[in-house]
């Protein structure tokens, strides 16, 4: 089995004894190339020319942003002509980044070590002839996939402020998002709201601060701990969408100890929350800020979010 290791030297967690380590235990079960990143996008790259040389699988040790850019590039822009998934490199993920929510939704482990045996395991399960691809669906945000998360308003602003961050030399840790996500959020109180929210099957939602538009749960992590925007939000159905209508505060807090609960239930009065949508189209009155997959998109005016199932084969536990 030929594979190709992309490996974000730049990415939170990544150590050159960890990728050591990691080809080490995989190059006596694969035929393996080894690949690190230099540049934005060259992930994007890397994954178009293995999809040309007809690897069999491509495993990413990096973070969330690495591994959207491996499925951008494997299967080009949306729109286009989209291979089908078994014609493609299957993904594997060895967490390198801080959140690595793509990984422990799919059941990988935060931990590179322990996931880099539950690889080897799941690669035997191919010279033993049995599954060993599983199909997931994806988000189509229109000018690019997501894999996992996309959001507008605040959500946007955060992450803008911490690439920001991230580029003058500081680590990017949960500590320093919440951080810069209470400020932002403190600043969007002060704002009027921007965003309409359009659904299936019912009127638009005006007056809407901010929006996640989910393809998998939970959310997010707070170190070990699963932050839950919409439970019930799998892979394997549509999309889930959670929108804020009210910047109280009291009000958030209480919402907010809601998606921390380890059993969440997620509903508030001024919350707009729906699950295994086809579509999900957000509008702005003015530009604003879009995150996809924890990376900042620019800002936006007007969003379609389409969920697309069976789009991308992985190499991970079965659901």
């Amino acid at each position: 089995m030929r594979a190709v290791l992309i490996v974000n030297p730049n990415a939170t967690s990544t150590t050159r004894a960890g990728r050591d380590l990691l080809a080490h235990a995989l190059e006596s079960r694969v035929q393996l190339t080894v690949t690190p990143t230099d540049h934005r996008g060259h992930a994007v790259e890397i994954a178009e020319t293995a999809k040309r040389e007809g690897v069999e699988v491509i495993i990413v040790h990096g973070g969330d942003g690495t591994v959207n850019e491996v499925v951008n590039g494997l299967l080009g822009p949306p729109g286009a002509e989209r291979p089908h998934p078994e014609s493609l490199p299957a993904i594997a993920v060895v967490p390198g980044g801080s959140a690595n929510v793509f990984a422990r939704a799919l059941g990988i482990s935060p931990d590179p070590i322990e996931a880099t045996n539950q690889l080897i395991d799941l690669l035997g399960e191919q010279r033993r002839g049995r599954t060993w691809r599983r199909l997931i669906g994806l988000m189509d945000c229109a000018e690019r996939w997501a894999v996992f998360t996309a959001g507008m308003g605040v959500d946007g602003e955060v992450v803008a402020a911490v690439e920001a961050q991230r580029a003058r030399g500081r680590t990017v840790t949960a500590a320093r998002y919440i951080r810069v996500a209470v400020r932002e959020m403190l600043a969007s109180a002060r704002s009027k709201p921007a965003l309409t929210v359009h659904l299936p099957d019912r009127p638009p939602v005006a007056g809407v601060h901010f929006a996640f538009v989910s393809n998998a749960s939970p959310w997010t992590y707070a170190n070990a701990r699963p932050v839950w925007t919409n439970p019930s939000t799998t892979f394997e159905g549509g999309l889930g969408v959670f929108a804020i209508t009210s910047m109280n505060v009291l009000a958030n807090l209480l919402l907010v100890r809601r998606m921390l609960s380890k059993n969440p239930r997620i509903t508030a009065r001024h919350l707009v929350r729906e699950d295994d949508l086809p579509w999900v189209r957000i509008t702005a009155s003015e530009p604003v800020a879009c995150q996809v997959d924890g990376d900042f998109l620019g800002t936006r005016a007007d969003m379609t979010f389409s969920a697309v199932r069976d789009a991308l084969a992985v190499v991970a536990p079965p659901r």
